[in-house]
């Protein structure tokens, strides 16, 4: 799983200057670089473990892999830190040959920080890709609102480093029943969705129609781009969603959702998937 989190010691300082040292837990932040074909790509700052799924699920982001056949293979890089160990800290991906690469204008070779997942594109028409045809059959998924509003709970019983740290966002994917499929934690909110795309990937479960991805804090254009690409139907986000992010969604066929609380929800996008909504009022 790799190095979490680390313990520090600090001072905790009361109201009244009062000072009582102690220790602290916090989430680890370390850079990861990607590869492609032993050429550097990108480096993005991130909470080791899960590595390779974060990497399948960036490529999936970056419109690079479209089907798990796309990608040949995954292998840490040889790299040590300052005590000789290995940091696994350098990822190289082989990719299918027929996989057109990007052009030098589009590489990202720039640091993506845990803050940003689009930081470094050239352009908004760029970080905008082809988004996968819609079902034939329609939707399919369909949810309660009872179930959806369920889902931030099961999310945070399930954070295990935020307990911890209190310091990461988490990503979770779940069923039409509202079963949790897979989360996971990063200080990176797009590193976590990464983190479940690439999951869903190499689990053989491309692409995720029929299912609803909740994550903490806010939905931004980033989420909504990268749960469209993997074929998510409905993205539920604790927070706001952005402008752009509600305009993709709308034109996605994605139903975004937000500000979701233990007794109401905002819905912005595509309401049809949501079985018992009652007639609206003024």
């Amino acid at each position: 799983m790799g190095r979490l989190t680390q313990r520090h010691r600090i001072m905790r300082v009361g109201r009244d200057g009062a000072v009582r040292n102690r220790g602290d837990v916090v989430a680890v932040e370390e850079p990861l670089e990607l590869r492609l074909g032993g050429e550097p790509f990108t480096v993005t700052m991130r909470t080791p473990g899960h590595d390779f799924e974060l990497a399948a699920g960036f490529l999936v982001s970056e419109g690079l892999v479209v089907v798990a056949e796309e990608l040949r293979g995954l292998r840490y890089c040889a790299g040590t830190g300052p005590d000789g160990q290995q940091t696994y800290n350098v990822i190289d991906a082989s990719l299918d040959p027929r996989v057109a690469r990007l052009s030098i204008g589009q590489h990202r070779q720039v640091l993506t920080t845990s803050a940003c997942g689009i930081c470094g594109t050239t352009s908004i028409d760029a970080v905008e890709k082809a988004l996968p045809p819609a079902p034939a059959a329609g939707p399919q998924l369909s949810l309660t609102v009872g179930d959806l509003l369920t889902l931030p709970d099961t999310l945070r019983e399930s954070q295990r480093i935020f307990d911890r740290t209190g310091g990461v966002h988490a990503a979770g994917l779940f069923d039409a029943d509202g079963t949790l499929l897979c989360l996971r934690e990063d200080v990176g909110r797009h590193n976590a969705v990464d983190k479940v795309v690439g999951w869903a990937l190499m689990e053989g479960r491309f692409p995720l129609v029929g299912t609803a991805l909740q994550v903490s804090g806010r939905a931004s254009f980033e989420l909504v781009q990268k749960a469209a690409l993997a074929g998510v139907e409905l993205l539920a986000a604790v927070g706001a969603p952005s402008s752009m992010a509600v305009d993709l969604a709308e034109r996605a066929g994605i139903t975004l959702a937000g500000f979701s609380r233990r007794d109401s929800i905002n819905i912005y996008t595509h309401p049809e998937r949501l079985s018992d909504l009652a007639p609206a009022t003024v």
